[in-house]
């Protein structure tokens, strides 16, 4: 079974973990966000795709559920000694790959082309694609103003509520431009399975589905689609996923998930919590799929990505 997914970083992650322990990883292709893309003391940093290298690789901090395991911090504590941007942490091992991608994109080498030779070099046989190898960037309006997507979730700590996102190139002023890396159409379109995982709709997958063609392939699949929610009892386990909702889709009930993605799911998987929501969601014409979404270790992982595996009537 060829899978396609559309993925955020931590959540995202942790379900991909599963989702490998059921399939080969030859038959997965991950399409990353990049909207949460930065430059940074002139490197290049792609957070939520290297949440998801990191993770699968085993090479992961598992408690923070981002960065490098037995990082260190060295090269960060004398760019604070120097006065220089220290509000995106850097450890040393993680500083390692930015310099490693940033030096081969200023040679002209596209995303997608350095990702596949990176998560090659991490051990991993899946295909993980940036959505596009344009600058996308997320950029998020608050009553305290507009701000790029970084700057707002971790040097303001994501406490402004939000009014709305754009999608912009990474000027943040001009539309974007971004078309979708190459592969990328290509994987949704040969897939036997669409899977979007329980990553924050508005920061997370719309980015990925703003990107010029991917939105309409997915609209177009002969294939089934199916979301996974990112909420428990309404509620985020991390993240400001339900803040969201409650402010710009008006709630957090499993229907207001499934709304986020009117016309490309045919199934949500909803956790136990939310089991009062599937007449709700089955309105919108997508078939609820209740489970235990909350991934406490390998076991529950593998589980959640077998009922997401299995929403459609799929067979592994």
């Amino acid at each position: 079974m060829k899978v396609t997914v559309l993925s955020g970083g931590v959540g995202g992650a942790r379900f991909l973990r599963g989702l490998i322990d059921v399939l080969p990883q030859s038959d997965i292709t991950v399409i990353g966000n990049v909207g949460d893309d930065l430059e940074l003391l002139g490197l290049h940093i792609s957070p939520d795709i290297d949440t998801v290298l990191y993770t699968l690789s085993g090479a992961g901090d598992a408690e923070r559920g981002w960065g490098r395991a037995d990082e260190a911090w060295r090269a960060l504590d004398t760019v604070a000694q120097l006065g220089g941007d220290t509000w995106f942490l850097l450890g040393d091992r993680d500083i390692g790959l930015h310099l490693y991608r940033t030096e081969a994109l200023r040679k002209g080498e596209p995303l997608s082309s350095v990702m596949v030779r990176i998560t090659r070099g991490f051990g991993l046989d899946l295909t993980l694609l940036p959505a596009t190898d344009g600058a996308l960037r997320t950029w998020v309006d608050t009553p305290a103003g507009s701000f790029p997507f970084q700057q707002w979730f971790v040097a303001r700590r994501h406490e402004d509520d939000v009014d709305g996102l754009r999608y912009l190139a990474a000027d943040g002023v001009s539309p974007h431009a971004a078309t979708a890396a190459p592969g990328v159409l290509e994987a949704i379109a040969s897939a036997d399975l669409l899977l979007i995982t329980p990553s924050n709709p508005y920061v997370s997958i719309e980015p990925i589905l703003a990107v010029a063609g991917i939105r309409e392939a997915v609209r177009a699949r002969t294939v089934p689609c199916v979301a996974v929610s990112p909420l428990i009892g309404g509620k985020a386990i991390k993240g400001p996923a339900d803040r969201m909702l409650t402010r710009l889709a008006g709630g957090t009930s499993a229907a207001h998930v499934a709304g986020c993605y009117t016309g490309l799911i045919d199934a949500l998987v909803l956790d136990e919590e939310d089991a009062d929501d599937t007449s709700a969601v089955a309105a919108l014409g997508v078939r609820p799929v209740v489970t235990r979404t909350l991934m406490r270790d390998p076991a529950t992982r593998r589980a959640l990505a077998e009922a997401a595996l299995g929403a459609t009537g799929s067979v592994l």
